[in-house]
């Protein structure tokens, strides 16, 4: 059975919550008639089991079955950890 989960990447944006973190996904798309090309962004709740993504990681979600109101997505993978400020 062929896995169809949609997954996407983003930043980690705020990781406050118990065993949740907000990944901010950024796409770009071409505006039809003025061919500009236009950034949005959009906030996902994710589950993080092990607790310990911390803000800046740049990450894999995959989707899920609903957890709690809000959050339908999950963690996959890390994908690079934020550079430690000097």
């Amino acid at each position: 059975m062929p896995n169809n989960r949609r997954r996407l990447q983003g930043r980690v944006v705020r990781n406050q919550m118990d065993k949740t973190v907000v990944v901010a996904v950024e796409t770009t798309k071409r505006h039809p008639l003025y061919k500009k090309v236009i950034r949005t962004t959009k906030n996902f709740m994710a589950h993080d089991e092990s607790n310990q993504i911390p803000v800046g990681a740049l990450v894999q979600i995959v989707e899920s079955r609903p957890i709690s109101k809000t959050k339908t997505w999950v963690v996959e993978s890390v994908l690079a950890l934020p550079e430690a400020e000097a």
